[in-house]
């Protein structure tokens, strides 16, 4: 009786699933893939596995509501982190994730009490990672573009000598530009091209949320209103240099054991050159008493 119950429950169950999917309009995995391909920026074919959280997270979304700041914001960072999502439905993803690892938690509480926190914390953990994944990715951005910032304001400070095209010295620059700076300048340049320049500098301003940034951008709008800026970014070109080799102290200042490692490399080779110099020379002297 059981061998007869177990595949009439399994094929009761797949087929009570196809029949409620076609009365709720629930769309197929195939679609949802296609979704995922569509939303994403990079082109990688979407797995089933993420079609299905996809699918939950939507669900969920439904039911979660944020107020207008933080959702503003969140708008804000996915759009610079280029994750088209909203914010529920990015929000809803990351507690999915987090729901199916802690899922396991509880055959585990009914087999192996002991590694039920496990789960638990791995859970935690996975859930704060996917929430702030989008604010790592504008880090990194962010990071990248002011490395990278040095050489666009001594691009400008010379360009500037020549032309006061702010538009113009954009387009010129970002053929050479990192891929973060140049990701940026493009919808910059798209939206310097549809409206006001002062807003799209602002809105580029906004997008990083950096300092640096904040003051080239005040320097380029103070062009675009009359000033010279050649002196100004000048001094900020050098003040940038100033904080990337600040910024390169710190990172050798991190890595001390590999320092310290070439540094005796470095030590050991002036040694044996000078000693086989002073070799050299006694056994010469040495031939000269015989």
């Amino acid at each position: 009786m059981l061998v007869i119950l177990i595949p009439f429950f399994i094929l009761f169950g797949i087929g009570l699933y196809f029949v409620l999917a076609d009365v709720l309009k629930i769309p197929t995995l195939a679609t949802t893939k296609a979704v995922i391909a569509v939303t994403r920026r990079e082109k990688k074919q979407a797995k089933s596995f993420e079609a299905i959280i996809f699918d939950l997270a939507v669900k969920l979304s439904m039911y979660i509501k944020m107020n207008d700041y933080k959702k503003r914001k969140m708008t804000s960072t996915l759009k610079s982190a280029d994750i088209n999502l909203s914010p529920e439905v990015f929000t809803a993803k990351a507690i999915v994730k987090a729901g199916l690892i802690l899922a396991l938690a509880i055959p585990c509480l009914l087999l192996i009490p002991i590694l039920t926190p496990i789960f638990i914390c791995m859970a935690i953990a996975v859930f704060f990672k996917e929430y702030n994944s989008a604010d790592e990715v504008v880090r990194k951005k962010r990071e990248a573009i002011e490395t990278e910032l040095p050489r666009f304001v001594n691009t400008l400070t010379q360009e500037l000598k020549a032309s006061r095209d702010i538009l113009s010295i954009f387009e010129t620059y970002q053929k050479h530009a990192g891929d973060a700076l140049r990701t940026e300048l493009e919808i910059t340049i798209a939206d310097m091209k549809s409206g006001s320049h002062e807003t799209a500098l602002t809105r580029f301003e906004a997008r990083m949320g950096s300092s640096q940034l904040s003051d080239v951008v005040r320097g380029l709008i103070a062009v675009m209103r009359g000033d010279n800026g050649i002196v100004y970014f000048q001094m900020l070109a050098h003040d940038l240099k100033q904080l990337e080799i600040q910024k390169l102290k710190m990172i050798a200042m991190k890595r001390p054991g590999k320092i310290k490692k070439y540094s005796f490399y470095m030590l050991m080779c002036f040694l044996a050159m000078y000693l086989a110099i002073i070799g050299v020379e006694i056994m010469a002297a040495f031939g000269n008493l015989f």
